[in-house]
């Protein structure tokens, strides 16, 4: 060091004020300062001048500290010390976090600190400032993901499940084979705590359970599959859609046998067999106007409305029954308009208005109970009719649409 930096050195540590009593946050503390000093500088010659105009000799000749705070709170940090391009130190740490550097008379003019911050649900930032700067604080502000998982629905029936996803934007996404299933990675998506909900409470014959974690940017949907799906051949399908509406983007995860037998369709058809115009009528309309009161009418009618989904068909032979059990062949929607279920071109108006068909609702309820076994009947019902309904708020409308039922069947009697 030359003679006259050394000696504006010492005469301004003597005169510089004393520190103590000064009380600090409780911070991630962070030292980064490099094995090697930069090489000297002009700019070290002047600096005991220029400290007089910088708030004293502290600005040249103590350790850098500065305090990184990020929005929101409790982000992962990343701190990198770069020289000349090279990197020459790497450290980690939590926000709030105090990050300490050599002091601007050991660094070079052009020592760079950059720091990269991370959360969960948000887009990584990353800053840069010089180390012999005069900056002493850092708020690097988050931005949300453009995406997010918004809402899931989860169906099963008839040997087969599904999985629905909304998202705010077109999707983008992979989906990798794991030993007990799939996982699904969408890219630069986040999540929300009623979307984790409603995927943390799938089950089902095929379906073990939905779990999501976010790593950084990413969201990983787990999907995995009980021991008996795992032991046959089971694969997904895709399809993907867009409600105009909600300004949505749907996509559909579709767990199908490889080799599907007509098994399933047979035992669905003989279940809709064994349906009766009593199932339909009577108390029976007792138990669906409860719940069509208790359910949101434009969700009920997303749930019904054909959408190309696995279910179509069953639904629509399901109407058939209904118009083949009721008075004359015909099915009465609320505002009293009939349509023939015998005919073709009446079949798919009625389909297409299901919502609104007197009796179906209570007609699907009795083909769940015919065709699920005990464990899986209200979930198969909700995943029918009311998707976006969670299990729970679900499960307490049916128990008040079977309370009222009961009663009317003791009415009666």
């Amino acid at each position: 060091m030359p003679r006259i930096a050394t000696f504006w050195l010492a005469l301004l540590i003597v005169l510089a004020p004393s520190g103590e009593g000064r009380s600090e946050e409780e911070l991630d503390v962070v030292e980064l300062i490099p094995d090697e000093r930069a090489s000297w500088s002009p700019t070290a010659l002047f600096s005991p001048v220029t400290s007089l105009f910088r708030g004293g000799p502290a600005h040249w000749y103590s350790p850098r500290e500065i305090v990184v705070r990020t929005t929101p709170p409790g982000a992962a940090l990343d701190f990198f010390y770069v020289r000349r391009s090279f990197q020459k130190g790497f450290e980690q740490g939590d926000a709030p976090a105090k990050v300490v550097l050599p002091s601007p008379y050991e660094a070079g003019p052009h020592d760079t600190l950059k720091v990269r911050a991370f959360h969960d649900g948000y887009r990584q930032k990353e800053v840069s400032l010089r180390v012999q700067g005069r900056d002493d604080e850092i708020l690097i502000e988050l931005e949300p993901l453009r995406n997010s998982l918004v809402g899931a629905t989860h169906l099963y029936f008839a040997d087969r499940a599904s999985i629905g996803f909304l998202t705010k934007e077109h999707a983008t996404f992979r989906v990798q084979k794991t030993p007990d299933g799939y996982s699904l990675i969408m890219l630069e998506t986040g999540i929300t705590p009623e979307a984790a909900e409603s995927l943390g409470a799938a089950n089902d014959a095929l379906l073990a359970g939905l779990g999501s974690q976010q790593l950084g940017q990413d969201l990983v949907v787990r999907v995995q599959l009980t021991e008996s799906a795992r032991g046959g051949e089971t694969e997904l399908r895709q399809r993907q859609s867009y409600d105009a509406v909600r300004r949505l983007n749907r996509f559909t995860l579709d767990i199908v046998p490889t080799n599907p037998s007509t098994t399933s369709v047979q035992r669905a058809h003989a279940a809709l067999a064994r349906i009766r115009s009593g199932d339909v009528s009577g108390c029976a309309l007792r138990y669906e106007d409860t719940l069509r009161e208790k359910l949101d009418p434009a969700g009920l009618a997303r749930a019904l409305t054909p959408s190309g989904s696995f279910t179509d068909p069953y639904l629509r032979a399901a109407m058939r029954r209904l118009g083949a059990v009721s008075p004359d062949g015909s099915v009465v929607l609320a505002d009293g308009t009939t349509y023939r279920t015998d005919a073709a071109i009446e079949l798919s108006a009625a389909s297409s208005q299901a919502a609104e068909v007197r009796g179906y609702l209570a007609l699907l309820r009795r083909f769940v109970t015919e065709l699920e076994g005990e464990p899986y009947r209200r979930e198969t019902l909700r995943g029918l009719i009311a998707p976006e309904v969670g299990p729970a708020e679900f499960g307490a409308i049916v128990d008040e649409s079977e309370a009222a039922e009961r009663l009317c069947l003791a009415r009666a009697s």
